[in-house]
């Protein structure tokens, strides 16, 4: 699965040059630009990942006119873990956070998205559109139905963000079967704010890019978000029933990604 545009290259990561540009930017990224925290061989490689890396597919879009390290050529990633290989691997990422009970037993073909990113310089241009084309490719090809994964909010305080996560409480709430929740242990109620105190455009303002971008798709949260100190987010868990998908969308995606070479 190849994408050509102009000075961008979109595909599956194959070598390990691929895979650890992908580690590279994750770690420009989330650790660099967010300030996540890294354990100290990831500070020295320079690059971000973990255990579940090893059984996931990794989306990558190649910037053809980058120099110098070979790794820097990757500018945008999505690491995307099937059922299948959660459950033949360490399960899903998202179980550290999340109850994910209603999916793992749901008998549909699911679709873990995780560490999304792109490089800073490469945002607000094609790159951002041609890994989302692609990613609606690897979903239609594998016939995935369910699509999910936290998605964050910057910073550990939940406070500033108590009416945009009152809004995707009261308003964009998962379907019953598709309800995952919050561990317990872990849970930080999203309801901060009773649905006639919340002014939805004040709401969504303050909702991140990409949350707002799987909403427009049709998506929905799980119940409760979550803390993530490591990561210094806040998350919330994101589903997309390609069922539900909103019609225009998904005919969207499905004729660009038919006219892809």
């Amino acid at each position: 699965m190849k994408i050509d545009a102009g000075r961008y290259r979109v595909k599956l990561a194959e070598t390990e040059a691929e895979r650890a540009g992908a580690e590279r930017l994750r770690y420009r990224v989330f650790v660099e630009e967010m300030g996540a925290r890294a354990r100290p061989e990831q500070h020295a490689s320079r690059r971000d990942w973990d255990e579940h890396d090893a059984q996931a597919d990794h989306l990558v879009v190649l910037d053809r006119q980058a120099t110098g390290d070979e790794l820097d050529r990757v500018v945008g990633a999505y690491r995307l873990t099937s059922g299948e290989a959660a459950a033949r691997g360490i399960g899903f990422y998202g179980e550290r956070e999340y109850d994910l009970g209603p999916l793992k037993t749901c008998g549909r073909a699911v679709l873990e998205l995780g560490r999304s990113c792109v490089a800073q310089e490469h945002r607000g241009g094609p790159a951002v559109h041609l890994l989302w084309n692609a990613l609606a490719g690897y979903v239609l090809e594998r016939r995935i139905e369910i699509l999910f994964g936290t998605a964050s909010f910057a910073g550990s305080d939940p406070g500033p963000y108590a009416e945009a996560l009152a809004h995707l409480h009261h308003a964009h709430l998962a379907p019953p079967d598709l309800r995952v929740r919050a561990l317990p242990a872990r849970r930080v109620a999203m309801d901060l704010m009773p649905a006639e105190a919340v002014d939805p455009a004040r709401a969504l303002a303050a909702v991140p890019p990409l949350i707002k971008a799987y909403l427009r798709l049709g998506g929905f949260v799980g119940d409760g978000a979550v803390v993530d100190e490591d990561f210094n987010t806040v998350d919330v868990c994101v589903l997309m029933d390609t069922g539900r998908m909103v019609a225009r969308y998904r005919s969207f995606y499905e004729r660009n990604w038919e006219r892809q070479p």
